[in-house]
């Protein structure tokens, strides 16, 4: 999905918590999960629509004879854009560009074993391949120049497997024949400062979240505490909607924190609504609840901004019970997203708690 992060109280929305994606079906070890659409880097532009998991979520094979296409002798193929215009695939700039930045990634830097006798200088292809969620042959016929041209949601796969910054990223998708996807709230994909962090923090609950509240990835212990977001599709995958769409997604949280907590996520949502305008997501999600929740609406006509988070989470786990977790915040401003981390004060009975999730969570 290394990373960038946001702060936690600059909109509560984003402050909670949220969900994320599929697993990586070569056998390598992760230390994270990808969340569903945003794991790929794709920006959702409106609530209609599925949010769905791009090509490389299923590892996706190449066509039989999808190597012989046409194009010119450098291996460019015109592919179309948004105002039907032609952007030539750059093939062989395409191929150099990944194996530049495969080769200047080690294992430690994401998170991945470096294991004995390695002689790769850099990341294996394979290696490559899993943190993208796509299949080893896909990702190595690109670096071949072969095969079909990748979409824009591989594309973006790709980019997020790589740690890429925001400016490689949309050097890579020049390259591919694609237009770069928004930057700033728009944008599902994490910066590398912020996945460099989360790749060392396996061992503690942890995920990067939008300013709405949908969270992009998740740590192992991420998953065991707050439960793997990737099976969350469409407005759904904002923490703020299910809480006042969905009973049961406040049972993860104390009983007596509710109310307070329903006050947190519209204080944070109309603050969001402030800085992106009438014609954002985040209004046309809250155009969604108040049509959905009568909780929603009371909320909401008191007009209240700046209701924060709470320092202390407790969360109510069905496998360990009553968890109290200090939440740390980390922002990445260029892209609105946010770094949460949940700890416990060391031999608390919380701590103790933690530590039997750990154990009770290995697949």
């Amino acid at each position: 999905m290394s990373r960038a992060v946001r702060a936690t109280g600059t909109s509560g929305v984003g402050v909670e918590r949220s969900v994320s994606s599929g697993s990586v079906s070569s056998g390598l070890p992760t230390t994270l999960r990808a969340v569903g659409r945003g794991s790929h880097g794709l920006s959702i532009r409106g609530w209609p629509g599925r949010a769905c998991r791009a090509e490389g979520d299923h590892q996706v094979l190449p066509r039989q004879g999808a190597d012989r296409y046409e194009g010119d002798r450098c291996g460019r193929r015109p592919a179309p854009t948004r105002a039907g215009e032609r952007v030539d695939i750059d093939r062989t700039g395409l191929a150099d560009f990944l194996r530049t930045c495969r080769e200047a990634l080690q294992p430690e830097d994401v998170g991945l074993p470096r294991g004995q006798r390695r002689r790769t200088s850099g990341l294996r292809r394979e290696e490559v391949a899993a943190l993208s969620h796509m299949s080893a042959d896909y990702y190595a016929r690109l670096e071949r120049r072969r095969g079909p041209q990748p979409s824009e949601g591989m594309v973006a796969a790709i980019a997020q497997g790589l740690h890429l910054s925001l400016d490689q990223r949309d050097h890579l998708f020049r390259l591919a024949g694609h237009h770069p996807p928004a930057r700033g709230a728009e944008s599902q994909h994490v910066g590398p400062g912020i996945l460099r962090i989360l790749d060392r923090l396996d061992d503690t609950p942890a995920e990067v979240v939008t300013e709405l509240g949908e969270t992009l990835r998740q740590t192992r212990m991420g998953i065991a505490l707050l439960g793997d977001a990737s099976v969350r599709t469409g407005p759904g995958r904002s923490l703020g909607h299910r809480w006042f769409t969905d009973p049961g997604s406040r049972s993860l949280y104390h009983p007596d924190d509710h109310g307070y907590l329903s006050r947190v996520w519209a204080s944070g949502l109309r603050e969001v609504i402030a800085l992106r305008g009438p014609r954002s997501r985040a209004a046309a999600l809250a155009e969604d609840l108040l049509a959905r929740s009568e909780e929603f609406r009371q909320v909401w006509a008191t007009h209240e901004v700046g209701v924060r988070p709470r320092p202390v989470k407790r969360f109510v786990h069905p496998e360990v019970g009553l968890l109290e977790l200090q939440c740390q915040t980390l922002s990445d401003p260029q892209q609105s997203h946010s770094l949460l981390v949940y700890t416990a004060v060391p031999g608390s009975e919380s701590h103790e708690k933690l530590q039997l999730l750990s154990v009770v969570s290995v697949p």
